[in-house]
């Protein structure tokens, strides 16, 4: 393993000041109020569906994690079908990776599982290609995970460095990082859906920008299958979806008994929001926010593409593009050149 010396993680694993899961968030509050609201009819609509906000602590992270891990979650999301494209297309994979040593740059890490299929696969087929894993996230919880389960396989070497804990924005500064001694190339991976939850053509961007001729960006995502409506009563049931969420909608200062949670197919994606069931006015450093009955705040946004859009702007940004559809559709894989 290596580790750096710059930088230093406080006691919640975060690069960043401790926040309280009980108490109001400035970050979440700003965020709030720079935004501000829309108008749908009479109902005020609060849209604050922002990645860095969902894994602000410990407790946050290990709730998306718990999420993750959800059984009924995995078959509704379609995580079986994406490792199963990886391993049905590993060796096409590897072809096109070749055989020199490559950096596993895995963004927005998680706890590192999905990123370990695809290292387990590898190692069956050229168990003696050189592999160095260099988990990033926004949360630090998640990439201390992360190399948790990394330690346990077989890798050359692990980053831990100060840059693994940083948004995708940042990409373009980081990569050109991880290119030292022998590893002068990186496959990028961006698995489990994450792409549906950025708008897709700022984030194909932000990945070809961190990317120079002989990197190869790797990602699995969903398509508009046409039963996102026949998910939407199950992930209104599903007791860690609200769990998980809860925690951005208490650090705005609002209690579990004030609100309500719900999931809505609206604009080609689905929408994981809460209502407002009381007037409520919240007082943060010296300013205030009236939340009034009704009102709705999005807190998750997750884009499903129509399969030909996804081809479309995969080709747009990358060359060499290879693309591969699971038997049961729902789920795509894609292995993008620069």
């Amino acid at each position: 393993m290596v580790n750096g010396k710059n930088g230093k993680r406080n006691g919640n694993g975060n690069m960043r000041g401790f926040v309280p899961d009980n108490g109001i968030n400035d970050l979440i509050f700003k965020e709030l109020i720079k935004r501000g609201y829309s108008l749908e009819g009479n109902t005020r609509v609060w849209n604050i569906a922002d990645s860095k906000l969902w894994y602000l602590t410990p407790n946050q992270s290990q709730a998306y994690l718990d999420l993750d891990h959800d059984k009924e979650y995995k078959k509704g999301t379609g995580q079986s079908q994406g490792e199963q494209l990886i391993k049905d297309n590993i060796f096409e994979i590897l072809e096109e990776i070749g055989d020199e040593p490559i950096n596993i740059v895995d963004l927005g890490c998680g706890d590192g599982e999905k990123a370990a299929v695809i290292v387990k696969e590898i190692r069956k087929i050229k168990p003696n290609l050189k592999l160095r894993y260099c988990p990033i996230d926004i949360s630090g919880y998640m990439v201390e995970k992360a190399i948790e389960t990394f330690s346990k396989l077989d890798v050359e070497q692990i980053i831990d460095f100060q840059y693994n804990i940083s948004d995708f924005e940042n990409l373009e500064n980081i990569t050109p990082l991880l290119k030292k001694n022998e590893f002068k190339r990186n496959l990028i991976l961006l698995l489990g859906n994450t792409l549906g939850n950025f708008e897709i053509n700022e984030l194909l961007y932000e990945v070809r920008s961190g990317m120079v001729k002989g990197d190869f960006f790797l990602v699995d995502t969903a398509v508009n299958d046409n039963m996102q409506k026949d998910r939407i009563e199950s992930y209104k049931k599903n007791y860690f979806f609200n769990k998980w969420l809860l925690y951005v909608m208490t650090q705005l200062g609002l209690e579990k008994d004030e609100i309500e949670f719900g999931v809505r197919w609206k604009n080609s994606r689905l929408e994981f929001y809460y209502t407002i069931l009381k007037d409520k006015k919240v007082n943060f450093q010296n300013k205030s926010v009236q939340f009034n009955r009704g009102d709705q705040i999005i807190v998750v946004i997750a884009y499903k593409h129509e399969q030909d859009d996804l081809i479309s702007y995969f080709n747009l940004y990358f060359d060499n593009v290879m693309f591969r559809v699971a038997e049961s559709d729902g789920k795509v894989l894609a292995l993008c050149g620069k």
